[in-house]
């Protein structure tokens, strides 16, 4: 079942596509738990954040497609308009949006463009008003939380490469904890 509906019913709608059920449940009152006049300036009820190597043609496909199935508005990047710069695009859909899927996989981390997504959905998510659904597709959560596995080797890696400041890195992980102490999904309890 998926559902993250804009309106304000809270009526579920079963999807049928083959995605786990319970993949995503948010009722209308907690897609839009803040004030009206901040909901009615949402351009999209969920912004997905996902490393396109690892889950572009699997996983992320199969979601993007249940929630354009339930007419739910989802931000995705190959939605960017044509000759647009990709950063302040995705960064403004991030603000635009009611709720964020963060799907964490294998080499999420080794993308500086995930890693910048992620700690802008935390900023917003802060600031209140935002949700955070993670998704741990084949990855253990706890290596998203200690930075250890692929995710310790490529904060090795940009550690040593210098070309992010120690401050950056500090932001990324704690962004990284942060989602990883949140509930979610555990992809791998599914088929």
């Amino acid at each position: 079942m998926v559902v993250v509906s804009s309106k304000s019913s809270t009526k579920l709608v079963q999807s049928s596509c083959s995605c786990p059920p319970r993949m995503v449940k948010v009722s209308a009152e907690a897609a839009s738990s803040s004030s009206s006049s901040f909901s009615s300036a949402k351009k999209h009820d969920v912004f997905i954040s996902f490393r396109g190597e690892d889950t572009r043609k699997s996983f992320t496909s199969h979601l993007y497609a249940a929630f354009q199935h339930n007419k739910i508005q989802t931000f995705i990047d190959y939605k960017l308009p044509k000759g647009g710069e990709i950063s302040p695009i995705i960064l403004k859909a991030i603000e635009h949006s009611n709720l964020s899927v963060v799907v964490l996989s294998k080499h999420y981390a080794s993308s500086t463009w995930c890693l910048r997504e992620l700690a802008k959905i935390i900023e917003h998510k802060k600031r209140g008003g935002h949700i955070v659904i993670p998704v741990f597709f084949k990855v253990d959560p706890s290596h998203v939380r200690k930075q250890t596995g692929t995710y310790g080797k490529a904060f090795e890696k940009y550690e040593r490469d210098g070309k992010h400041s120690m401050a950056m890195l500090q932001k990324w992980k704690a962004a990284l904890t942060e989602v990883a102490n949140l509930v979610g999904w555990n992809m791998r309890n599914y088929r």
